[in-house]
């Protein structure tokens, strides 16, 4: 079902050009909510809302099951990141992780198609 939601915001050509505009689109674009000597970022709550909950169940099983995403969650905690900060860095990473295969598939099918 995830894959699905992804490829059906996929589907338009020419619709995202960027990876920025990816994360834009998801939700997953950090917003600054810094005030006085904080630093930080928040999660942005726009977006398409199904994307959002397809990345976020990307990350949740990535916590649970992926061993590298276990050690960045037990490190990021470490440093004094709270949950929700980790979980916002990961769903970037994964939109970005996202984007990338999604743009790597459509210019190999885009060079078979102009090919024949």
């Amino acid at each position: 079902m995830t894959a699905a939601v992804i490829l059906v915001v996929w589907s338009h050509p020419g619709r995202i050009r960027s990876e920025a505009a990816f994360a834009a689109l998801a939700g997953t674009c950090p917003i600054p909510a810094s005030s006085g000597n904080t630093e930080r970022h928040r999660l942005n709550r726009g977006g398409d809302r199904r994307l959002n909950r397809a990345l976020n169940t990307i990350v949740l099983t990535r916590m649970c099951a992926d061993e590298e995403t276990r050690a960045y969650v037990k490190r990021r905690t470490a440093e004094g990141k709270t949950s929700r900060e980790i979980r916002r860095c990961l769903k970037r990473y994964a939109t970005r992780q996202v984007f990338r295969t999604l743009a790597a598939a459509q210019q190999s099918t885009g060079a078979l198609s102009n090919a024949a």
